[in-house]
C-alpha cells in the first residue's frame, strides 16, 4: 500500500475549491506547524544547555526553583499527553478501516505527542537553570497550537460533526488544554515580569535549601520526580558504594520538623482549650486540634486513595472487554467493511471495542492507579510522622512542667509516661496511616458488588453472601491472635527475667554446680511460652487459610449457582472479570474489622493523652522563676536551632522578644543583702493537701555553708525541694534575693545564671552521655575548673579505669557504675556549674570515710567557699558540723533549731549533747572499720567490667564477621560486596535447624498448593471455553471445579501450618542450644562479654526467630511461587510473552539488588535513632527536679527536638525508599500486563486462556492479610517493616530493665507484622514487590540467627572427668586435706599465667588466711579449687584425689564457697538455701540459726517460704551475706572457701561471720581470702601472695614477729 499524507484512494482529498480551510487534510497539515516550530527552536537550545550543564556544581536550586503554576502545568501537560495518545489511537483505528494509508489521521498527533514531551523537558531545563526569558518560545507554541486546533474544531462544527464522534471530543478537549496552558504561561509573565518590564522579579530559594544540609527533596522536586521518587536514585545507588549514615540523609525540611508541627498543633489545641474554658466538665478535643493542624494532607491522601480504588476497577472491566472482543471476533469472522473517507469518524463505542485500545488503557490505568496509591501512602506516612513529632514535643513540654507531687504520689508513673511516648503516639500515627481506608473501603465494597451483580446477576450475591458470612470468623481469629500474643509476651518476660538472673549469678551457679537446676527452670518457662507460640501459630495459619479459602469458596458458590440457575453458558469474560472482582472485594471486608479495632485503640490513646496534658503543672509563682514557662521559642537562644523555623509565623517572633524581656526582669529589691534565700511562714505539701513541712521560717546566708541535719524522714530533702518550688505551697513565701548583682568578681556576674541552682539530688541521676558531658552538663568546658572538680571528687582514678577515659558513655546504656561513683559524678556536676547557689542533698551517703573527708576538704571547704558560693548541705555526718556557718536542725517536718553551732551549744544543750554522743559513735565505727576499701572495691568492680576491652571488641567482631573482612588496606570493595550478598549460609542453617522432614514437607506442600491453584483457574478456562454443543458436560466440569477448590482450600491450611511448625521447631532448637551453650560456657566468657549482649540474644534475637522469621518466610515463598506461576501461566497462554520477559527480568534484578542494601541501612538507622529518643524521655522524667533546678529546660527541649527529627528523617527516608521500590516494581508489573495483553491479542487463541493469562497478570491471588496492626505497616503504609524490629530488637531488654512494665511491650509486639499481608489489585506487580521486600526483611532478620550462631560456636567447659562415679567415695572429701603441688594457672591458653608454681599444704580442719594486694592471685587460687580456671601445670589433691580427674559437677557439688558479692535469686528462702530440695526443714532452720537469721525469717510471712525479690533487694547487704553463709552451711562440705566475703558488709555482720566460722565450721577446713587483714589474725596458717607467687607461709604469730615482713606491714597499715 503506497503512503500518502491524504491517502491515494480519494482524488477529492486534494481539492480546495470549497476554500482552503474546508479541506480536512489541509487543516490537519496546518496542525503540524506549531509542533514543528517548537521542535526546531527548542532542540538547539536543549543541546547547548545540556552540554554546558555538566560543568555545573551540584547546586541545590536545580530542585527548588518553581515558576508560578508549576504543578498545574505538569498536570495539564500529562493530560495533554494522554489525549494525544487517544488521538493517535483513534487515528490508527480509523486508518485501519480505510483502503489506503491516511497519514493525516495520526501523523500530526504523533508529532504533537513528541512536541508536548519536548515542551515539558524544555520547561524543566529552563526552570533548573532559572532563565525565564526562554519561556517565550513555549508561549508562542501554545498560542499557535491553540489557534490551529480552534480552526479544526470550527471546521468540524460547520460540517455538523457532533459529540457522538470521538474525534470531535478529542479536538474540543485539546482546545481547552492548549488554552489553559497559554493562561499558565501568561501568568508566569505577569508574576515574574521577565519581558515587557524593566525590573524582573528576583527569586530566592526556600530557607531549607539555602542550608545544604537538607537532603530530603520530596517537597521541592517537580511533579514527575515526586510521583516516581526519582530524586532518591542517587541515595539508593550510593548505598552500594558506602553505607548510608545520618550524614547522608541530612536534616529534615523545616515544614516537617517537630518544632514547626508542634507550633501548629499547640495553637490548634490552645484554641480548643479556649472554647471549653467556660464549660468545666468538657475537655478540649485533641481530635479537632489534630484535624485543624493536619486535616488537609489527610484529605489529599484520601482523594488519592479514592482515585486509586476507582481506577482499580478498570482492570476487571478491561479484561472483560478484551475477552468479550475475542468471543465476538470468533463468532462473526466477517470481512472488514471498507468505509469511504467521508465516513471515517469513529464513535467512542467502536473505539473502546478495539482490543489493543483496551490493552493500552489497561496499562495506563494501572500506572495511574499505582502512582495514586503510592502517593496516598506517602502523604499519610509523612503526615503521621509530622503528627508524631508534634505529639512528642507536646508531651515533652508537659513533662518539663509536671508537678513533682504527681510523680512522687504515683499519679503519673515513669512507666505511664514512657507508654505515652512509645505506644500512644505510635497508635495515633498508625491510625493516621489508616484514615484513608476508613472511608475508601466501603466505596470499594459497594462498587465491587454492583459490578459483580452486573456481570453475573443474582448468583453473584450468593458469593458476596459467603464472604460476608465468613468475615466474622476472621474477626474472631483476630481477637484470639491478640490473646495468644499477650500470653506469649507474659511468658517471654518471665523467661527473660529468669535468664537475666542466671546470667547475673552465673559464677555462683557454676561454683555450686546448680546450672542444670536453673536451666531446667528456664526451659519450663520456655515450654509454656512455646505452647502459647503454638497457639499463636495455629491462629496465624488459620487466618492465612481463611484469607485463601474465602475467595475460593465464594467463587465456587457463585459459579455453581450460576451453572444450575441460569440457562446461559458461563462466558470467559464473565468468569475472569468476576474472579478478579472477588479478589478485590475480599480484602476490604477483612480489613474493615482491623481498621475499626485500630480506631478504637486510637480513641483510647487520645483519652490517655488528654488526661496527661490536663494533669497538674508545677506552680509558676516562686520568685526564682525568672522564666518558668519557657516555651520552645526560647530554643532560639540555643545553638543549632533554626530560628527560621518560627520566623515563618510572624507573631511568634514577637512572642520570642517578649520572652527575652521577661527573663531579664528586674530583681525585686530586698531589705537584707546578706541573705540568699528566706522562707517565711511556709507550709508545703506533696499534693495531698496535708502539710509535709509546716511553719518553716528559715534564712540561708549568702556565700556561706548552711547544713541541714535531722533524722531520716524528718523532711530535709523536702525542704530543699520546697525552696526550689517543687512542692505545693499551701501558705507562706520563698524569697530569693538578688545575689552578687553588683559584686565585682573575676567572673562577670552576668555569666552566672542568677536563677539557676546547682543541685545534686540524693538519688544520683546520670545522663546517657560521656562522663565529661555529665559533669559539664551544658556549661562551657574549662579545663582548669574541670580538673579541680574531678580531683575534689576523687574521680580521676575511676576515669582512668574507663576504656575511653572521660569520653566513655555512662548512664542507662553506658557502663554500670557503682552507687558511690554515680554520686560523685553528680556532686562534681553541681560543683562545676557556675551558679551562686549550690544544693547538695546527702552527698556523702554512698561514699566511704576517706572520700567524704576529701570531698569535704577539697570540694566544699576549698572550692566552693573560695568561690564565695552559697551552699546548702543536707547530711547525716555530724562530724562535719563544726565546718558549718549556719545550721538548720529539723524534726518531723518542722524546724527544730536554726543558728550557728555556738548558738545551739549555748541555747539547746540537750540537742548539742545528743549530737556529741552520735558523733562519738560515728567516730568509733570509723576507727573500727577502715572502710577506705569500699572505693577500691568499686574500682575493682569497674576494672573487672572494663578489664577485657580487647576481648569484648573481639566478640563484636565475631558478630559481624561478614562485614569485617581482614583487609589491611581498608579494601572497601570487599566489604561492599559482602554487604550486598544475601546470607544464604545462615538461611540454610536456620531451615535445617527445623529438621529436614519439616523442610521437605514445607517445600512439597507449597508446590502442590500452587499447582492446585493454577489447576483451578486452568479448569475454569476449559469450562468457560466450551462450545454450546458440549453443554451436557456441565456437571462434569462443575464437579471437577468443586473438587479442585476443596483440595486447594485444604492445602492452604496444610502449607501455612507446615511453615509455622517448621519455624517453631527451628526456634525451639536454636533457643535450647543457645541456653545450654551459654550456661556451660567458661566463666571467662562471662567476664569478657557484656551482660546486655548475651541478654540481647535471649530477648530481641530470640523474639525475631520466634515470631518474625516464619511469617516473612511464608510470605517470601508464597510471593515467589505466585510470581513464577503467574509468569508460567501467561507464557503458556501466550508464548511470545517470554521474549519481553528478559529485559523486564534484568530491570527487576537491578532494582531489588540496589533496594535491599539501601533498605537495610535505612532500617538500621531508624532502629538506632529510636532508642536515644525514648531514653531521653525517660531520662528527663527521672531527673526532672535537677533539670528544673539547673534551669536547663530549653537545652533539654532542644535535644529532644533534635532526636525526634533525626528519628523522623530516618523513618521518612525508609518510607520513601519503600515507595521508590514499589513505584518501580508497579511500573514493571504494568509493563508485564501490557506485554501479556498485546501478546494474547496478537495470538488470538481461545478466549478462556486469554482471560486466564490476563487474570494472572492482573490480580492478586489468595491475598493473605494479617489481622494485627502488622498488616497495616506492611500493607497500607507499606513502609516501616522495621518498626517491629526497631522496637523489638535493641529495646526489649532495655525496656525490661528500664520500665519493668510488660504493658509497654504488649503493643510493641502486637504491632509486628505477624503475617505479611498484601493488599492490591495488580497481581504481578505485588508479587515482585513482596519478593523484594521480604528478601530485604529476611536479610535483616537472619542477622538474629547469625548472632545466635556465633554464640553456638563457643567452647564449653569440659564437664567430664577421667574417674567414673563408682571410683569416688560418696562422702568425699571427708577430711578436708588439701595439697597444692607446683600449681600453674591461667585464664586462657593465650594469656600469661596468674599463678606460678604455687606449693602449699593445708591440714584437715585448718583455718587458712590468704592475703595480698589486688591482682596478687588470691581469687585465682580460690577459683582453681573449682577448676574455673585453666590449670595447665601442677595439681591440687584433696583427700587423696587429684581434682583434675573428677567430673566437674561432682567436684563443685562437694565444696562450698561464700563469694564477695552476695547473690540471692527470686523465689522462696528455702529455694535460695537448697535449690536441689535435698535437706529437711530442721537442717535449714539450724543453718539460719547459725547465721543468726532465724528470728528474722520467722517474723516474715511464710517463714521458709517467704519470697525473695529479684537480687534479694528486700534484704540488706549484710543479711544477704548471712544467707550465703547459711547456704554454705546447709551444704555439709568439709571444705569452705570464703572469697573476700566480708568486703562489702558492716562490722556487726562481719563479727557474726567470724564467730560462725570459728564455731559451726570448727571441724571443717576453711580457706579465707582476706580483704581486711585483721580478719585472719586468728587463723592457723597465713599465706601471703604477690604476683602469683607465695611470699610468706606460716602462722600469723610467726609472721608478725618478722618486723619487716609483708604481712606485718599489712597489719600495721590496717590498724
Amino acid at each position: 500500500m503506497k503512503l500518502a499524507f491524504c491517502g491515494n484512494d480519494n482524488p477529492a482529498a486534494y481539492n480546495i475549491s470549497a476554500g482552503v480551510l474546508r479541506n480536512v487534510c489541509f487543516v490537519d497539515a496546518l496542525n503540524l506547524v506549531p509542533h514543528v516550530f517548537l521542535l526546531f527552536i527548542t532542540f538547539p537550545i536543549l543541546f547547548i544547555g545540556w552540554g554546558s550543564q555538566s560543568s555545573k556544581v551540584q547546586i541545590h536550586h536545580n530542585t527548588w526553583l518553581h515558576f508560578p503554576g508549576h504543578n498545574l502545568r505538569w498536570i495539564l501537560t500529562f493530560t495533554l499527553l494522554f489525549v494525544h495518545v487517544c488521538e493517535i489511537a483513534e487515528g490508527i483505528v480509523s486508518d485501519a478501516q480505510m483502503k489506503s494509508r491516511h497519514l493525516h489521521l495520526f501523523l500530526p498527533a504523533i508529532i504533537g505527542f513528541v512536541a508536548a514531551t519536548t515542551s515539558i523537558v524544555y520547561y524543566h531545563n529552563i526552570e533548573t537553570s532559572n532563565f525565564p526569558k526562554l519561556l517565550l518560545a513555549l508561549f508562542l507554541y501554545w498560542v499557535m497550537a491553540f489557534v490551529a486546533k480552534t480552526i479544526k474544531l470550527v471546521r468540524y462544527c460547520q460540517e455538523g460533526v457532533t459529540f457522538s464522534q470521538l474525534r470531535f471530543c478529542i479536538t474540543g478537549i485539546m482546545v481547552i488544554l492548549y488554552g489553559l496552558l497559554m493562561a499558565v504561561e501568561i501568568n508566569v509573565i505577569r508574576v515574574r515580569r521577565y519581558v515587557f518590564s524593566m525590573n524582573p522579579q528576583k527569586v530566592k530559594p526556600p530557607e531549607d535549601l539555602q542550608d545544604l544540609g537538607v537532603r530530603f527533596l520530596q517537597p521541592f522536586v517537580n511533579l514527575l520526580s515526586k510521583a516516581t521518587y526519582w530524586w532518591m536514585n542517587t541515595l539508593i545507588i550510593s548505598a552500594h558504594k558506602k553505607p548510608i549514615d545520618l550524614k547522608a540523609i541530612g536534616k529534615l525540611p523545616i515544614a516537617m520538623r517537630a518544632l514547626t508541627n508542634y507550633v501548629c498543633l499547640k495553637e490548634a489545641y490552645e484554641e480548643q482549650k479556649k472554647k471549653v474554658a467556660n464549660q468545666p466538665n468538657r475537655n478540649p478535643s485533641i481530635w479537632l486540634a489534630m484535624y485543624r493542624a493536619f486535616g488537609r494532607p489527610i484529605l489529599l491522601s484520601s482523594t488519592f486513595r479514592y482515585l486509586a480504588d476507582l481506577l482499580g476497577f478498570a482492570g476487571p472491566l478491561c479484561i472483560s472487554g478484551i475477552v468479550q472482543g475475542f468471543q465476538n471476533t470468533s463468532q462473526d469472522n466477517t470481512t472488514t467493511i471498507e468505509k469511504d473517507q467521508s465516513d471515517s469518524y469513529l464513535s467512542s463505542q467502536d473505539f473502546l471495542g478495539n482490543a489493543y485500545v483496551l490493552a493500552v488503557l489497561l496499562f495506563l490505568a494501572l500506572i495511574l492507579q499505582r502512582t495514586f496509591l503510592q502517593a496516598s501512602y506517602y502523604v499519610t506516612t509523612e503526615t503521621g510522622i509530622n503528627l508524631r513529632g508534634a505529639l512528642l514535643a507536646m508531651i515533652y513540654n508537659k513533662i518539663l512542667r509536671l508537678s513533682t507531687s504527681n510523680l512522687s504520689m504515683g499519679e503519673m508513673t515513669l512507666g505511664q509516661i514512657n507508654n505515652l511516648v512509645a505506644i500512644e503516639t505510635n497508635q495515633l500515627m498508625w491510625f493516621l496511616f489508616l484514615c484513608p481506608n476508613l472511608w475508601a473501603m466501603p466505596v470499594q465494597i459497594i462498587m465491587g458488588v454492583i459490578l459483580l451483580y452486573n456481570l453475573l446477576g443474582e448468583s453473584a450475591l450468593v458469593g458476596a453472601a459467603v464472604i460476608v458470612l465468613l468475615a466474622p470468623i476472621q474477626y474472631f481469629i483476630a481477637t484470639k491472635l491478640a490473646e495468644a500474643q499477650k500470653s506469649t509476651l507474659d511468658y517471654s518476660t518471665e523467661r527473660l527475667k529468669k535468664t537475666n538472673e542466671i546470667l547475673k549469678g552465673i559464677k555462683l551457679l557454676k561454683l555450686y554446680a546448680w546450672e542444670h537446676i536453673f536451666c531446667t527452670s528456664v526451659e519450663e518457662t520456655r515450654m509454656k511460652e512455646f505452647t502459647s507460640l503454638k497457639t499463636f501459630a495455629l491462629y496465624t495459619s488459620l487466618s492465612i487459610f481463611m484469607n485463601a479459602a474465602i475467595p475460593m469458596a465464594a467463587v465456587l458458590a457463585t459459579f455453581v449457582t450460576y451453572a444450575y440457575t441460569t440457562d446461559k453458558k458461563l462466558q470467559p469474560a464473565q468468569a475472569f472479570a468476576s474472579l478478579s472482582l472477588f479478589h478485590i472485594l475480599v480484602t476490604p471486608l477483612f480489613l474493615l474489622s482491623t481498621v475499626v479495632r485500630f480506631a478504637v485503640k486510637a480513641i483510647i490513646s487520645v483519652q490517655k493523652l488528654n488526661e496527661f496534658l490536663l494533669s497538674d503543672e508545677i506552680g509558676g509563682d516562686s520568685w526564682r522563676d525568672g522564666c518558668s514557662s519557657v516555651a520552645y521559642e526560647s530554643c532560639k537562644k540555643h545553638t543549632g536551632f533554626h530560628s527560621k523555623a518560627i520566623n515563618r509565623k510572624q507573631p511568634l517572633r514577637y512572642q520570642l522578644e517578649s520572652y527575652e524581656q521577661s527573663s531579664r526582669r528586674q530583681p525585686r529589691p530586698l531589705e537584707i543583702d546578706d541573705i540568699a534565700i528566706k522562707v517565711t511562714n511556709g507550709y508545703f505539701s506533696w499534693g495531698s493537701g496535708l502539710a509535709t513541712l509546716s511553719n518553716i521560717n528559715i534564712r540561708i546566708p549568702t556565700g556561706q555553708m548552711t547544713m541541714i541535719v535531722g533524722q531520716v524522714g524528718c523532711g530535709k530533702s523536702s525542704l530543699l525541694l520546697a525552696i526550689l518550688g517543687e512542692m505545693q505551697t499551701l501558705e507562706g513565701k520563698v524569697h530569693w534575693s538578688n545575689v552578687n548583682e553588683n559584686e565585682p568578681s573575676l567572673e562577670a556576674p552576668r555569666s552566672r545564671n542568677r536563677y539557676s541552682v546547682a543541685y545534686a539530688a540524693q538519688k544520683p541521676w546520670l545522663l546517657n552521655a560521656t562522663v565529661e558531658e555529665n559533669i559539664t552538663c551544658g556549661s562551657p568546658f574549662n579545663k582548669q575548673r574541670y580538673k579541680t572538680v574531678t580531683d575534689a571528687c576523687s574521680l580521676q582514678p575511676d576515669i582512668d579505669l574507663l576504656p575511653f577515659g572521660d569520653q566513655t558513655e555512662i548512664g542507662e546504656r553506658g557502663i554500670n557504675l557503682s552507687g558511690g561513683q554515680r554520686q560523685r559524678i553528680c556532686v562534681a556536676r553541681a560543683l562545676y556549674q557556675n551558679t551562686n547557689v549550690v544544693f547538695l542533698d546527702d552527698p556523702f551517703s554512698a561514699l566511704d570515710i576517706h572520700l567524704s573527708d576529701h570531698l569535704m576538704q577539697e570540694g566544699i571547704l576549698k572550692f566552693l567557699q573560695e568561690d564565695k558560693r552559697t551552699l546548702v548541705l543536707v547530711t547525716h555526718k555530724l562530724q562535719y558540723l563544726p565546718h558549718a556557718d549556719w545550721i538548720i536542725a529539723m524534726k518531723d517536718g518542722m524546724v527544730l533549731r536554726e543558728g550557728t553551732l555556738k548558738d545551739i551549744q549555748n541555747k539547746d544543750v540537750e540537742l548539742y549533747e545528743h549530737w556529741k554522743t552520735l558523733m562519738n559513735r560515728q567516730d568509733q565505727e570509723l576507727e573500727k572499720d577502715m572502710e577506705a576499701d569500699q572505693t577500691s572495691l568499686e574500682r575493682k568492680t569497674l576494672r573487672r567490667a572494663m578489664y577485657p576491652r580487647e576481648s569484648k571488641a573481639q566478640l563484636e567482631d565475631e558478630d559481624e564477621e561478614e562485614e569485617e573482612e581482614e583487609d589491611e588496606d581498608d579494601n572497601m570493595s570487599t566489604v561492599m560486596r559482602l554487604r550486598t550478598k544475601m546470607p544464604w549460609k545462615t538461611c540454610w542453617r536456620y531451615l535445617t535447624s527445623g529438621g529436614f522432614f519439616l523442610l521437605f514437607l514445607m517445600i512439597f506442600s507449597k508446590l502442590l498448593k500452587h499447582s492446585v491453584i493454577v489447576a483451578i483457574d486452568y479448569w475454569l478456562a476449559r469450562w468457560t471455553s466450551l462450545d454450546e454443543k458440549h453443554k451436557t458436560d456441565e456437571t462434569y466440569y462443575v464437579a471437577g471445579f468443586s473438587l479442585l477448590c476443596g483440595a486447594g482450600i485444604v492445602l492452604c491450611l496444610i502449607t501455612s501450618l507446615t511453615v509455622e511448625w517448621m519455624g517453631l521447631t527451628a526456634a525451639k532448637n536454636l533457643h535450647h542450644n543457645l541456653l545450654n551453650k551459654i550456661i556451660l560456657g567458661p566463666i571467662r566468657f562471662f567476664d569478657m562479654t557484656p551482660l546486655g549482649l548475651i541478654l540481647n540474644r535471649f530477648s530481641a534475637d530470640t523474639n525475631i526467630i520466634d515470631q518474625h522469621i516464619p511469617p516473612t518466610l511464608e510470605s517470601l515463598t508464597r510471593s515467589t511461587l505466585l510470581c513464577l506461576s503467574a509468569i508460567g501461566i501467561i507464557s503458556y497462554a501466550t508464548p511470545w510473552f517470554l521474549v519481553a520477559l528478559v529485559p523486564l527480568g534484568i530491570a527487576f534484578y537491578f532494582i531489588q539488588k540496589y533496594f535491599r542494601v539501601a533498605s537495610k541501612d535505612l532500617q538500621e538507622l531508624d532502629d538506632s535513632t529510636q532508642l536515644p529518643l525514648l531514653c531521653h524521655f525517660s531520662e528527663t522524667a527521672e531527673g526532672l527536679t535537677t533539670i528544673r533546678a539547673f534551669r536547663h529546660e530549653a537545652r533539654f527541649k532542644q535535644r529532644m527536638l533534635e532526636l525526634t527529627d533525626t528519628n523522623n528523617i530516618a523513618y521518612l527516608f525508609l518510607s520513601a525508599a519503600n515507595r521508590w521500590l514499589e513505584v518501580r516494581t508497579d511500573y514493571l508489573g504494568a509493563c508485564i500486563v501490557l506485554t501479556a495483553a498485546v501478546a494474547s491479542i496478537k495470538e488470538g487463541p481461545k478466549s478462556g486462556f486469554v482471560g486466564l493469562g490476563l487474570l494472572y497478570a492482573l490480580t492478586e491471588r489468595q491475598v493473605p492479610v494479617s489481622l494485627e496492626p502488622g498488616w497495616l505497616q506492611e500493607v497500607l503504609e507499606q513502609g516501616r517493616s522495621s518498626i517491629c524490629l526497631s522496637i523489638e530488637a535493641p529495646l526489649l531488654d532495655w525496656l525490661l530493665t528500664m520500665f519493668k512494665s510488660p504493658v509497654y511491650l504488649i503493643m510493641k509486639r502486637t504491632s509486628v507484622p505477624q503475617l505479611l499481608g498484601s493488599i492490591s489489585f495488580t497481581g504481578i506487580t505485588n508479587y515482585l514487590n513482596w519478593v523484594v521486600r521480604n528478601l530485604a526483611d529476611l536479610e535483616v532478620q537472619m542477622g538474629a540467627v547469625k548472632k545466635v550462631n556465633s554464640f553456638l560456636n563457643m567452647e564449653s567447659e569440659n564437664y567430664d572427668g577421667t574417674l567414673d562415679a563408682s571410683q569416688i567415695p560418696k562422702d568425699w572429701p571427708q577430711e578436708g586435706e588439701i595439697k597444692i603441688e607446683d600449681l600453674c594457672v591461667r585464664y586462657e591458653n593465650n594469656l600469661k599465667p596468674v599463678l606460678k608454681h604455687v606449693k602449699a599444704y593445708i591440714k584437715p580442719g585448718q583455718k587458712v588466711g590468704i592475703c595480698g594486694r589486688t591482682g596478687s592471685g588470691k581469687s585465682s587460687l580460690s577459683l582453681a579449687f573449682f577448676r574455673m580456671v585453666d590449670i595447665f601445670d601442677g595439681r591440687i589433691v584433696i583427700d587423696g584425689i587429684d581434682i583434675s580427674k573428677l567430673p566437674l559437677h561432682t567436684l563443685r557439688s562437694r565444696l562450698s564457697i561464700i563469694l564477695q558479692d552476695p547473690v540471692l535469686f527470686s523465689g522462696s528462702i528455702r529455694f535460695n538455701l537448697d535449690p536441689e530440695c535435698k535437706c529437711t526443714d530442721d537442717r535449714l532452720w539450724e543453718a539460719l540459726e547459725i547465721a543468726q537469721l532465724k528470728n528474722m525469717v520467722k517474723s516474715l510471712p511464710g517463714g521458709l517460704d517467704a519470697m525473695v525479690t529479684e537480687g534479694g533487694e528486700n534484704f540488706s547487704v549484710g543479711q544477704r551475706q548471712l544467707f550465703c553463709l547459711a547456704r554454705a552451711f546447709v551444704r555439709k562440705s568439709s571444705i569452705l572457701i570464703m572469697d573476700e566475703a566480708t568486703a562489702s558488709i558492716d562490722m556487726a555482720t562481719e563479727n557474726i561471720l567470724q564467730k560462725v566460722v570459728m564455731t559451726a565450721f570448727a571441724d571443717r577446713t576453711v580457706v579465707t581470702i582476706a580483704h581486711r587483714v585483721h580478719t585472719i589474725l586468728t587463723a592457723d596458717l597465713v599465706i601471703v601472695m604477690k604476683r602469683g607467687n607465695i611470699l610468706e607461709y606460716d602462722t600469723p604469730e610467726n609472721l608478725l614477729s618478722q618486723e619487716n615482713g609483708i604481712f606485718a606491714s599489712f597489719v600495721r597499715a590496717d590498724m
